[in-house]
């Protein structure tokens, strides 16, 4: 038998591209798959590249990807605004249709990352059996998806694993996230950074433990359900920056309570680790 081959969607993006890079790690045969080649063109990342649209993706799309024996599946346009309506009206019919695709033309193992706001404004430590009450609509497209795959693994039998990612932060993040503010505020010399009043409690990892979370995932191969990927302890927003500025020896200053805090999560959550510890006990 040759290496495990493992096909990633997204491959470009933030999350993309730190899982070609942990599978490159783990010895695994890569194909990364994106909608512009050029954009990982040049940089240096390992495996196949292979440029497709999920809008047309074609009949022959799994036989494109080399036949993978797990499709690691990040692609999904319309963040960061989880407000937008294109999560459920365009999103999600176009993701079923091409995982469908995959699944039908023999696709053995799927991963696929949804998200903490699946489980809306519930406040606390959060298990994967806890109903979701999704209250955003990009939340309520990643729920809907995984109800559709399940539904589809009654007709045509597959592997399914969904990722319910939490928080995280790291180099080539997108502007609009936390950590890329705070390090642009630094570098422009602004003597303090506008925030919350950053009391809320998160659930935060690196982004290089998350690719390798995922990664692992992967690998097993298994039909495991949602797993939480996160760290299982809150963290309140501004230890978390007050952290990140003694850790890299900045100076400046935070102006708490500039800006209100999020109308679409609870003050208060966090993931659950105890099963992904479980599955991860499993294969180490």
């Amino acid at each position: 038998m040759g290496a495990l081959k493992i096909a990633v969607t997204g491959a470009s993006g933030f999350i993309g591209r730190y899982v070609l890079a942990e599978l490159a790690r783990q010895q695994v045969d890569v194909v990364a798959v994106t909608r512009d080649a050029a954009r990982l063109a040049g940089a240096g990342l390992p495996g196949r590249i292979v440029e497709m649209d999920m809008a047309a993706p074609g009949a022959d799309c799994f036989d494109r990807l080399g036949r993978p024996d797990v499709l690691i599946h990040l692609a999904w346009d319309g963040l960061p605004n989880y407000k937008s309506l294109h999560h459920f009206e365009t999103e999600l019919p176009r993701q079923f249709r091409f995982l469908r695709a995959m699944v039908e033309a023999g696709l053995p193992s799927l991963l696929v990352t949804g998200t903490c706001f699946e489980y809306g404004m519930q406040s606390g430590a959060l298990p994967e059996d806890l109903p979701t009450q999704p209250t955003n609509p990009y939340g309520f497209a990643k729920d809907a998806l995984r109800r559709q795959l399940e539904f589809l693994k009654a007709v045509k039998p597959f592997n399914l694993t969904w990722a319910r990612l939490f928080y995280m932060y790291g180099e080539g993040q997108p502007a609009s996230s936390l950590w890329p503010q705070l390090k642009n505020a630094v570098l422009r010399g602004e003597r303090s950074f506008n925030m919350s009043g950053g009391e809320q409690l998160r659930d935060y990892l690196p982004i290089q433990e998350v690719a390798r979370l995922i990664a692992s995932l992967a690998r097993r191969q298994g039909d495991a359900g949602c797993v939480n990927v996160c760290a299982g302890k809150p963290v309140s927003v501004r230890s978390l920056v007050e952290g990140w500025i003694k850790e890299n020896g900045w100076v400046i200053g935070l102006n708490l309570g500039h800006y209100p805090y999020p109308d679409y999560e609870p003050m208060a959550f966090w993931g659950d680790r105890r099963r992904l510890d479980a599955i991860l006990k499993q294969l180490f």
